[in-house]
């Protein structure tokens, strides 16, 4: 079947779901561009009359992009999270046999759009970003119903991003293909911080916890205009992982004193609660190996044409090396992979 019939296809088939479920005809329908990757994409309906005025199709169907390990559907997870008063969009029908959601429209503005349009909301919207992490890492499933709980950060996913930063970011770092000696330095270091987490409890996560997937309402009250979006990923991490995601994002990058600022602002109130130099050595383990993933995935996206995120590459692998420098001493693995990355040799 051609793109423009599999087009022609799925907007009849969001037609007849928004007829089904709304009992409003759609007046268009709009591809969100940037929205999602690889088989998940989104679209943004208008609606001919009544209220909401839109809603946004998210549509999950095919295989992840290369390299991108599997995620559970939307549902159980988002409604759990409804239901205990976290702010993700609400569901207003779909198909789940065909891979279909229609959620609540949240807008457009994402925290990155925010903060850059008005730098004096930064504050205010970081402090709920932080305030919302507490509150998920205190949720449990007795019922063993949502998938996120029986998935971990473990060594399947720190490895696949070892892989990818191997691949993809170590070439961009040395401007050449790396020796195999340099790719066993990467996987030795990214197993040396699975050893050195192994003990830290692990709590629910976002797992994608960044700017680009917070939006913000502009006539909500303070401490509720953020909305999650790209939940599915959630699964049980440290619980430094969505702090990372959140104040080490490549969209937007935090003077460091901001950054210390609101982790301690915030370390105290978590569940575990755990002391300072425990929580700056898993933040800076979990910098490494997220960012060194992030550092690879934007030159992956270059590779299959879209250079259009190298422009956040620097931040990122700057990220790495500062993180690395710091958590060299941990291990000999760690301070390999800190000299290759900052210019120097991995040592045999």
């Amino acid at each position: 079947m051609s793109s423009a019939a599999t087009a022609a296809g799925l907007d009849a088939e969001l037609r007849a779901l928004v007829q089904d479920a709304l009992g409003v005809a759609a007046a268009r329908i709009e591809r969100i561009a940037g929205g999602g990757v690889g088989h998940r994409s989104f679209f943004r309906i208008a609606l001919a009359s009544g209220e909401p005025r839109s809603v946004v199709a998210r549509v999950d169907r095919g295989e992840p992009a290369p390299g991108v390990l599997p995620e559970p559907p939307l549902e159980p997870l988002r409604s759990f999270l409804e239901a205990h008063g976290l702010p993700v969009p609400r569901r207003l029908g779909g198909d789940a046999a065909r891979g279909i959601d229609l959620l609540e429209d949240a807008g457009t503005t994402s925290l990155a759009a925010a903060v850059a349009a008005d730098p004096a909301s930064a504050p205010a919207l970081y402090e709920e970003a932080c305030d919302w992490i507490a509150v998920l890492q205190r949720l449990a499933d007795p019922s063993g119903r949502v998938p996120a709980f029986g998935r971990a950060l473990d060594a399947a996913l720190v490895g696949v991003k070892a892989k990818r930063f191997a691949a993809s970011g170590l070439p961009a770092v040395l401007a050449r293909a790396p020796s195999p000696h340099e790719v066993a330095c990467v996987h030795a270091a990214f197993d040396a911080v699975l050893e050195t987490l192994r003990d830290a409890p692990r709590r629910l996560a976002h797992r994608d916890y960044q700017s680009a997937n917070l939006l913000v309402r502009a006539d909500a009250p303070p401490g509720r205009r953020l909305v999650w979006i790209d939940v599915q990923g959630a699964l049980l991490a440290p619980p430094e992982y969505d702090l990372v995601c959140l104040l080490r994002d490549s969209y937007v990058v935090l003077p460091d004193d901001r950054v210390h600022a609101l982790t301690e602002r915030i370390r105290p109130r978590l569940p575990d609660a755990p002391d300072l130099a425990t929580f700056a050595r898993r933040f800076d383990l979990l910098t490494v190996v997220r960012k060194a993933k992030d550092f690879a995935l934007f030159h992956e996206l270059a590779g299959r044409g879209d250079a259009s995120y190298l422009r956040f590459a620097p931040a990122t692998l700057d990220y790495v090396r500062a993180a690395l420098a710091r958590v060299a001493p941990l291990d000999v693995r760690l301070a390999a992979l800190a000299d290759l990355v900052g210019g120097g040799a991995c040592a045999r």
